[in-house]
């Protein structure tokens, strides 16, 4: 396959190129010019704004949906490995149920470090009580 000529991927890439500056170009030439007051203004379904969009979210938000790429993205090689499965064989199978036990191990770890809990309680109160926690245990352990 080394030899395989590029001349299909330019032209291809021309093609691409060449549609995507055509729409551009016709949408400036052919689209509205008028420019009112109203025109820059955001709405929704016809209803304009009633605050500002800027808003601040917690960082709750973004860790959760970083967790969900990292976990649906886990299901890719699972559905690969499904349709696989029969070439694969035994040694695949295991193979997958050591990476399914891997994923599980990372979701209990992010649910008890805290990841998953939405309650008002912070992350430093969290961090306290499993401090105290540990603290308690060593004490236990350390007496005769």
């Amino acid at each position: 396959m080394p030899d395989a000529p590029y001349w299909p991927f330019l032209v291809y890439a021309t093609l691409v190129l060449t549609v995507a500056g055509g729409i551009l170009v016709l949408s400036s030439l052919l689209g509205p010019r008028h420019q009112e007051r109203v025109t820059g203004e955001p709405y929704e379904s016809g209803v304009p704004p009633t605050a500002t969009a800027r808003l601040r979210l917690s960082v709750k938000f973004f860790l959760i949906a970083i967790l969900f790429v990292i976990f649906d993205l886990e299901l890719v090689f699972l559905f690969a490995w499904a349709i696989a499965i029969h070439e694969l064989g035994w040694p695949g199978f295991w193979g997958m149920v050591v990476f399914v036990f891997i994923l599980a191990a990372a979701l209990v770890y992010e649910w008890r470090m805290g990841s998953l809990d939405w309650t008002e309680r912070s992350a430093q109160a969290r961090l306290r009580e499993r401090r105290e926690a540990f603290a308690k245990r060593q004490q236990e352990n350390a007496a005769p």
